[in-house]
């Protein structure tokens, strides 16, 4: 259960306010054998860019483990406990080779899987390298991507195959990857906040988008089969723009187009991004991303098939003043503490999206604590798994009054929702 701080009724109140609760540890700690972190190991997590992986192995930590990813001669990607099992050198320095990797120091060899193939100077009827391994994890290769489990060996999932990744006329691109030094919740459930895209990213640091996005939207959260949507409808002239930006649990977002100014009627979009928010440690976050490119000329800005072109605000300011001038999205999130504290927080109406979110997490927790399933897309097989992050824009003049229309765009939204979620676009090949 969280605490929480009083709820102050004064003005000059702070003297009844210094005591600061400790954060949601349930939520926000992934370390071994914690809650969320056991619950995270359940899923194929990002860990790094293939064309990372060259001639020298890559020291990396996921989770709160320090490990080290590397390419062998062969073409086999391992993921291994970061040092020696013999004398506990880091194999950062190891020397990669056509069966796996060498620890500098005494020469021990590993397989990608764990497996010790060789240990010089031991005597040649020694057993150890026979009795013993080295710790590791599955990894799998997807569109340039490196993902791995570190779960229960025994409660792998298959890697999964969601419909937005094998659109026709689209392809996937590796985007970026950068750090923010902070939780990861506080990141992911930005994700489930659409009410900060009118004021943060239009009227605080000008229009980083479209200036439509300016406009508050009627707001609205639905659940998935996945996780969850946001159905944020504005008013475009004689438009309804439902815009709907999706959480696939635990720790993936798809985002729908940020060019999107809601002018022109169109169906069902699909997503520009899809994110994966991987932690680090509890107070260290890495962002990693596919991009989704349309082969179509004009559909897809040309600037998007560009990795090294970021989305405006989320890196860091390049002064403290500028940050403080116009701040973007890593002066939001980091500036809430390394962890956020979630028993200072006054959530109000537009918060619905993010309590929703947090909720679903501790559902999932919850769930693989009692020995179930845990709650998300696992074992799917070789089924596609529909998505249903989208823009979509509908002719529906003005209502009659203000609160009319508001509640005409809310409807308009939530049908428009219901109907992807019976019956999926992109599975569907539209």
């Amino acid at each position: 259960m969280v605490t929480r701080a009083p709820f102050l009724k004064t003005r000059y109140g702070g003297y009844f306010h210094r005591d600061i609760p400790e954060e949601d540890f349930e939520l926000t700690h992934v370390g071994p054998d914690t809650p969320c972190g056991e619950y995270m190991r359940r899923f194929w997590q990002p860990i790094c860019f293939s064309d990372e992986l060259r001639d020298l192995p890559r020291r990396i930590k996921i989770l709160g483990e320090e490990l080290v990813v590397f390419r062998d001669l062969s073409g086999a990607i391992g993921l291994l406990e970061l040092h020696c099992p013999h004398r506990g050198t880091s194999l950062e320095f190891g020397l990669i080779s056509a069966e796996g990797i060498r620890c500098c120091y005494h020469g021990w060899l590993f397989a990608a899987d764990g497996t010790i193939l060789e240990t010089p100077g031991e005597p040649e009827q020694s057993t150890l390298k026979d009795r013993l391994y080295h710790g590791a994890y599955p990894t799998h290769e997807d569109h340039g991507i490196v993902f791995a489990y570190l779960g229960p060996p025994d409660r792998q999932p298959p890697f999964p195959k969601y419909d937005s990744f094998v659109r026709p006329g689209y392809r996937l691109i590796p985007g970026r990857q950068y750090f923010y030094p902070c939780n990861w919740l506080q990141i992911m459930e930005n994700t489930m906040d659409p009410a900060h895209t009118a004021f943060l990213h239009t009227i605080v640091s000008g229009a980083v988008f479209t200036n439509e996005f300016g406009v508050l939207p009627e707001l609205d959260f639905v659940e998935t089969p996945i996780g969850m949507i946001y159905i944020a409808t504005r008013r475009v002239e004689d438009n309804v723009w439902a815009r709907m930006v999706e959480a696939v649990l635990p720790n993936l977002q798809q985002v729908a187009p940020i060019w999107e100014d809601g002018h022109a009627e169109h169906p069902f979009g699909g997503p520009m991004m899809s994110r994966w928010i991987v932690p680090v440690d509890d107070t260290n976050t890495m962002f990693i991303e596919f991009r989704h490119v349309s082969e179509t000329e004009g559909v897809t800005p040309a600037w998007w098939a560009d990795r090294n072109i970021m989305l405006p605000g989320q890196l860091a300011a390049d002064s403290y003043e500028t940050g403080q001038r116009t701040p973007g999205d890593y002066e939001a999130q980091v500036s809430q503490r390394p962890i956020a504290i979630h028993g200072l927080e006054h959530l109000g109406a537009t918060d619905r999206g993010v309590s929703m979110f947090r909720n679903q997490i501790r559902r999932g927790i919850r769930a693989g604590q009692a020995g179930n399933d845990t709650y998300g897309p696992r074992r799917n097989g070789s089924n596609v798994i529909p998505t249903y992050c989208n823009d979509t824009v509908v002719y529906a003049p003005p209502a009659a009054d203000p609160a009319m229309d508001r509640e005409m765009m809310r409807k308009t939204g939530r049908r428009l929702a219901e109907a992807y979620l019976r019956d999926p676009p992109l599975l569907n090949g539209r």
